[in-house]
């Protein structure tokens, strides 16, 4: 006998009483000062540990499964209910809609609150900088320096070694970086269930938060491993920003030891760096800046770009971008996919605040 409830004349069944509590929970932590940012000091930590627990002990991307039955379930249930149970249209359609909000309940929860937590500057309380030429060049010329001097040839990748070194680097910059250091000391990175799909659309990994595990795309190069993965960690860890991921496994690769984990760092925002090179530089300033990059670096760009056009579909993926983009702005993330590039603004004011930092100390002594 399922229970039910009458208010105001309108009879609710147990399970919708508590989906409704869900919901205002989810809405409150939205709006209510405060509340975002407690969820993600506080709640999504042990939430995090609890799933992570769980699915690391699977040796596939669950999450993948999750979503893929889900989709399959909401479009066939319809026909099953109608043409076998003999259902009504209302009762068929109020089902499918009810176990939407648990979906969106549920991915809330588990993680995507963390999108209305403190943005990087307010977590850190290293100040904005914004762009002049003059600190845009000063970046530029040591960014492209070190991408010079990092440069080696990756033909492989040792994964465990890349796991140990990001794990080290996030337990390192936890605390003055504003994330949370990892939550397992030996995480599992999942492989994407659907790589050639996937690849159709450019994705390269991606973050699971219904059961809080994050995967890698099986298609993968050798150069693009260790920023993609200290990335999606980066998601594990609580952070929704693209441009702050990229930040976060930006600082992760380029502190490492290992040559190839360092190179891909600094390579990995290089198209990030030229775009904005290209919006904010004259032609001949662009130009010498092109060339001072090593011919060696550059041409491996371009095989990784052709790599992956290879593998896109326009269509699958221009449909895809539309909804990422939307997703993002529904999320607070107001500039949408273009918040990639802003890790760019974000390398500046840590840069900026650092020398700062370091000038202040020299003072001192």
């Amino acid at each position: 006998m399922k229970r039910s409830i009458t208010i105001a004349g309108v009879r609710f069944r147990g399970d919708s009483l508590l989906l409704i509590f869900f919901l205002l929970l989810v809405l409150c932590v939205q709006t209510v000062p405060g509340w975002g940012n407690a969820y993600a000091m506080y709640v999504y930590p042990s939430i995090a540990r609890t799933l992570s627990s769980f699915s690391r002990l699977i040796p596939f991307a669950i999450g993948d499964l999750f979503i893929a039955l889900s989709i399959a379930g909401v479009l066939l249930y319809p026909a099953y209910a109608r043409c076998i149970r003999k259902q009504k249209w209302s009762r068929i359609l109020l089902k499918d809609v009810k176990y939407l909000l648990w979906v969106y309940v549920w991915f809330y929860l588990a993680w995507g609150l963390n999108y209305s937590q403190k943005n990087f500057y307010e977590r850190t309380r290293i100040p904005y900088t914004a762009y002049t030429p003059e600190n845009f060049r000063s970046f530029t010329d040591g960014y492209i320096e070190n991408l010079n001097s990092s440069y080696t040839g990756i033909t492989s990748i040792d994964k465990e070694l890349v796991c140990r070194e990001s794990v080290q680097a996030y337990n390192q910059i936890g605390d003055s970086l504003g994330v949370h250091r990892p939550f397992h000391q030996s995480p599992r990175v999942k492989t994407m269930l659907f790589t050639p799909l996937i690849s159709m659309v450019g994705v390269t990994g991606s973050m699971a938060p219904f059961f809080c595990e994050f995967t890698l795309n099986g298609d993968l190069l050798p150069s693009q491993y260790p920023a993609t993965y200290a990335h999606e960690f980066a998601h594990l860890l609580g952070i929704t920003s693209e441009a702050e991921a990229n930040f976060y496994a930006y600082q992760v690769c380029t502190r490492s030891q290992a040559k190839n984990i360092r190179f891909s760092g600094y390579l990995s925002v290089l198209p990030h760096v030229l775009g904005n090179a290209r919006r904010l530089m004259d032609e001949e300033e662009y130009a010498q800046l092109y060339r001072s990059i090593r011919p060696e670096i550059i041409g491996l760009a371009k095989k990784n770009s052709e790599y992956w056009m290879r593998k896109y579909n326009p269509l699958v993926g221009d449909i895809q971008d539309r909804i990422y983009d939307l997703y993002l702005k529904g999320n607070k993330i107001e500039s949408g996919r273009k918040n990639y590039s802003e890790v760019i603004g974000l390398l500046i004011s840590y840069e900026e605040w650092k020398n700062k930092a370091n000038c202040a100390a020299k003072v001192q002594k």
